[in-house]
């Protein structure tokens, strides 16, 4: 992932078409097309702001480093908040995407809070301070618990149809999606993946990273560029593997019924 400077607008975290394009490897075209074939799936000011005429102005008065010039000339500009990204990556669902995404939201999309220290207030202070902090809490829960519910009611169709998966037809694929609608539902995208390894060691009788260091060590001394050596991960392992393969296919499936995935 390239190295971003951090643009925000009210009080969030954006990037640009542009910028999120060369994030997830694609073009900026495939980014526009691509919105523009799911429209029903965004919500402006939750997944993207549509700046025109002041509201544009003031933006690019304040925003000066951002690496996009096209901001300069532009009458109408796309900014995408973390949501829009993320659906941006479903809609790509490509590897590259989904890793960079991940990426993204633990560190770019973190803001780090500034502590500030109150210790010099006044007791009454400290405790209306500490008042003020509670009821805002409760009120960003229950707004995060509104929007929550709304997105379960846009994405429960047909919740409980059989998921199938046939192993010898991009199954690597079709996990991998499955695998990530699981993420997104848990806001969490290491903890499915790590299920899954964790599962496969178990039901499996392996070791899964020992597994991989064994196909690296012949992928070397095959001759196979360092580059591709250091990409090679467990789902590589399993292309010669049939039973574990079959094994880790169950798995996700498993997974998919548990966490009432529709894929």
């Amino acid at each position: 992932m390239n190295k971003l400077v951090p643009v925000e607008f009210k009080n969030q975290r954006i990037m640009t078409t542009k910028i999120l394009a060369e994030q997830y490897g694609t073009e900026e075209t495939n980014i526009k097309t691509n919105f523009n074939n799911n429209k029903d799936r965004f919500i402006e000011r939750k997944h993207y702001y549509q700046l025109t005429g002041d509201e544009l102005k003031e933006f690019k008065r304040v925003v000066n480093d951002i690496n996009d010039p096209s901001i300069k000339f532009a009458s109408i500009l796309t900014l995408w908040t973390e949501k829009g990204a993320a659906r941006h990556a479903k809609i790509l669902d490509t590897d590259e995407a989904w890793e960079v995404y991940e990426e993204l939201e633990e560190t770019y999309f973190r803001v780090k809070e500034v502590a500030q220290n109150i210790s010099q207030l006044s007791p009454e202070l400290q405790m209306f301070n500490n008042l003020f902090k509670a009821l805002a809490t409760t009120e960003l829960e229950q707004k995060k618990l509104n929007e929550a519910i709304t997105e379960t009611k846009e994405e429960v169709q047909a919740i409980k149809d059989i998921i199938v998966l046939n192993p010898k037809a991009a199954w690597r694929r079709e996990c991998n999606r499955i695998l990530n609608a699981i993420g997104m539902k848990l806001n969490n995208y290491r903890l499915p993946k790590e299920e899954v390894y964790q599962a496969l060691k178990e039901r499996g009788n392996c070791r899964p990273n020992v597994l991989v260091n064994n196909l690296k060590k012949r992928a070397r001394a095959n001759g196979m560029a360092p580059s591709k050596v250091e990409k090679l991960n467990i789902l590589d392992v399993l292309e010669n593997e049939p039973r574990l393969k079959e094994i880790y296919v169950a798995i996700v499936k498993d997974m998919a019924i548990k966490n009432n995935v529709r894929v």
